[in-house]
């Protein structure tokens, strides 16, 4: 089979690899239909964080199973599932407590299981998928148009993490929201903002495409400029006093700092964006507050009603991949993520 490998900075390639095979018999083996590029990805692709030479990569996919362990009774062979970031047995104290992504038994793809077996990345032709019934979650109706596959995709991770940004924020019906960060995560947050009923949604993007993609996905209003400078604007629209609940989508020191200085009195910062050189301005919130919530989201748990709303046509999460290949053009699509010439890059297997 064939399957994306981490080289080095930079250099990602498609490569021949060993099938996948059942280890344990929570196990199922998923072949790949759809899988895509994340923003967390880039930290390891630019050397911002380490990743060993030759490893698997990716962790979102949808696919088909194409064949169980003896232990698996939720899924089946034929079935179309979403896999999650994480897989989780979903019965472990912080499953039960709706913190699949901390899985006392669980891991990341491309990462070991709990029994030391390396699990798959999800950039591949097929994946082993440990502990299948607390990870996989079947899509009804059978094979997916090609319409709705994108969507589907999209809550692997990105839509999930987006609202959980919103989530940890506390966004609610008539709220005003700031979300920091325009890549798919912060994109996310405007949707997952619209739908939780906030009345204003402000993004903070400095790119006309990206602006626009925002305000047909719900933004009200948008704020170019960034850091220091993006404060007065926002205080600006919202009579001085800062918004209700902040998305903080980015994981810097700088939209960090930003997050707080918007934040109203009594509000709180909900954090997705993966930390680096990130730190928390404790006397701002000291001062005002500001509460901070958030941090790896439990995309898991929330998939089954965000799963609803894909199947209704209420959220089109899908559009948010403005880079379309094969597995063959993954490659390319990290490179585009990297120059900010793409939002997020999906492929088509």
């Amino acid at each position: 089979m064939r399957a994306v490998v981490f080289n080095g900075v930079h250099d990602v390639s498609v490569e021949e690899v060993p099938d996948p095979e059942i280890h344990l018999p929570t196990d199922a083996i998923v072949r790949v239909l759809a899988t895509c590029v994340c923003g967390s990805d880039l930290w390891y692709y630019r050397g911002e964080s380490e990743r060993k030479p030759g490893s698997r990569i990716g962790h979102e996919f949808v696919g088909v199973v194409e064949e169980v362990g003896s232990a698996v009774s939720t899924v089946a062979v034929g079935d179309v599932v979403i896999a999650p970031f994480a897989f989780s047995d979903g019965t472990c104290p912080n499953c039960a407590f709706g913190f699949p992504s901390s899985c006392i038994h669980g891991g990341v793809w491309g990462g070991r299981d709990a029994e030391g077996f390396r699990a798959d990345g999800g950039q591949g032709e097929l994946v082993r998928a440990p502990l299948a019934d607390g990870t996989l979650v079947v899509v009804p109706g059978g094979m997916p148009s090609e319409e709705l596959l994108p969507s589907l995709l999209a809550l692997s991770d990105v839509m999930g993490t987006g609202h959980h940004a919103a989530i940890s924020a506390g966004v609610r019906p008539g709220a005003t929201v700031a979300v920091v960060g325009d890549g798919a995560v912060g994109l996310s947050g405007v949707i997952a903002a619209k739908r939780l009923g906030a009345e204003r949604i402000i993004a903070l993007s400095r790119h006309a495409d990206r602006q626009a993609l925002a305000r047909e996905l719900g933004a009200t209003d948008v704020v170019e400029q960034r850091g220091p400078d993006a404060i007065e604007p926002v205080l600006s629209l919202t009579v001085g006093v800062g918004v209700d609940a902040v998305l903080e989508c980015v994981g810097t020191g700088e939209s960090m700092a930003t997050a707080f200085a918007i934040a109203r009195p009594g509000s709180r910062v909900g954090y997705v964006g993966v930390p680096h050189g990130a730190e928390v301005p404790l006397q701002a919130a000291f001062r005002h507050n500001v509460g901070l919530v958030g941090g790896m989201a439990p995309v898991r748990a929330y998939l089954p009603e965000l799963l609803e709303d894909v199947l209704a046509g209420t959220i089109t999460p899908g559009r948010l991949f403005d880079f379309r290949g094969g597995l063959d053009d993954i490659p390319a699509g990290y490179a585009a993520m990297d120059e900010r010439r793409a939002i997020k890059a999906m492929a088509r297997l």
